[in-house]
């Protein structure tokens, strides 16, 4: 049932103590206001890091071949080496836990170079890659006209290629159709079968994905005459199989195949995509635990201060709590007075200090989402509802801590004792 003589006594309590109860209120208020603003900027740092990364394959390694730098089998160190086309078929059948395999080679044989792109008049620098159609399995883009590379371009070595946004943009007209259209790459030609834009705005292998160029693995390989060398292998493992295993797996049998010494480190160079995709995982988990240890620490400075203040209302209050008393007030109504005061302070302070953070992240939302960027840094600010809710349990709960003590030292005067003070 509703007291209002209780709510009364209350609000007059506060009232007359509100230059202290106002500074009290304001550090919980400050702390799960700072509390929810830094849960939610790291959501937002998280979210634009995985969305560049939502769609590439987190369970895909990369490898390619790189100086020895240990002797072996007769070689000196220091020797270079390359993967070639009967490696792909060994990995296949070697490793029954990789799922897709995707060679890649460069026309100009690194993975920062460029290559001259003509169209009539217009001529651009972009990188050119031979590729198979698995590649778009492990880092996908998004066709906007035309299709990608099937196998049928790689069996036929077909002349074709698939350019990026921005090529099209430099190479034709606004309006044009660049389908069917022929460009020159390195003086030979190739007929354009499709335009695509990124999706991985965070991964960009060989610079920006927008100024790429794929043309069938074969045709790469026997245009610009590099034989059966392959520059490096993008390969995935099956689903419920790690990628740790697939890879050292691989470095074990290309090593064994171009005689590379077992425990050479620095002959096949690469990286582990699940790894780097823990790490990152791992590294805004580190901040969400630092971020709830600085602002759980910031409400307990808060709730200290409920306490202090709670303490000296029951000093101020002595001779009417031991009046109370002497009417036949029970220690466990005392004691519940003190608590409702301390919970009611603590949860206006952290309701208003949640609705105030809550509402600026929303408009930090919005402000975002008016102006969109393909490399956003801070996307979608944001906290789950439970853990804000949880944070406003919590400080409730500490509210009535903070009050226990005051209460515990309110019922522990005795009335006769409470009477007399002055």
């Amino acid at each position: 049932m509703f007291d209002l003589d209780k709510w009364q006594e209350i609000f007059a309590a506060l009232k007359k103590n509100k230059m202290r109860t106002f500074l009290t209120a304001f550090g919980v208020f400050w702390g799960i206001f700072m509390l929810i603003i830094m849960l939610g900027s790291g959501r937002g740092l998280q979210n634009a890091v995985f969305d560049g990364m939502k769609d590439f394959a987190t369970n895909s390694i990369f490898l390619m071949p790189s100086p020895t730098s240990e002797p072996h089998a007769g070689f000196p160190r220091g020797r270079r080496y390359n993967f070639r086309n009967a490696d792909i078929e060994a990995l296949r059948n070697g490793i029954p836990e990789i799922d897709l395999i995707a060679p890649r080679m460069q026309a100009r044989g690194g993975s920062n170079a460029t290559d001259n792109v003509v169209r009539g008049i217009k001529t651009g620098a972009f990188t050119v890659n031979g590729d198979y159609p698995e590649w778009n399995m492990i880092d996908p883009v998004k066709m906007v006209n035309g299709r990608f590379l099937n196998h049928l371009d790689i069996l036929h070595k077909r002349k074709v290629a698939v350019i990026g946004n921005l090529v099209q943009e430099i190479l034709f007209e606004k309006e044009e159709d660049p389908l069917g259209q022929y460009i020159r790459i390195n003086g030979v030609y190739f007929q354009v079968i499709g335009v695509f834009t990124p999706l991985n705005s965070n991964m960009n292998f060989g610079g920006d994905k927008a100024q790429n160029i794929f043309i069938p693995f074969t045709t790469l390989q026997q245009t610009y005459n590099y034989g059966d060398v392959v520059g490096w292998f993008a390969i995935t493992a099956k689903p419920e199989v790690p990628a740790s295993v697939v890879d050292a797996k691989a470095r074990e049998l290309l090593k064994r195949r171009h005689r590379v010494a077992p425990h050479d480190q620095q002959a096949i160079q690469g990286w582990n995509m699940e790894e780097e995709f823990k790490k990152v995982s791992g590294l805004f988990m580190g901040i969400e635990v630092l971020v709830w240890i600085v602002g759980i620490g910031t409400l307990l400075a808060g709730v200290i201060g409920i306490s202090n203040i709670m303490l000296i209302v029951v000093k101020e209050r002595t001779k009417e709590i031991g009046i109370q008393r002497a009417l036949g007030a029970t220690p466990r109504k005392i004691i519940s007075q003190i608590i409702t005061e301390s919970v009611f302070l603590t949860t206006i302070a952290g309701y208003m200090g949640l609705s105030i953070a809550v509402f600026l992240l929303e408009m930090i939302n919005k402000a975002l989402a008016a102006n969109p960027s393909d490399n956003m840094a801070f996307k979608n600010p944001e906290v789950d509802f439970n853990i804000a809710i949880t944070a406003l349990i919590i400080l409730i709960v500490s509210g009535a801590l903070a009050g226990l003590m005051p209460a515990q030292r309110a019922v522990s005067i005795k009335p006769i004792d409470a009477l007399r003070d002055e």
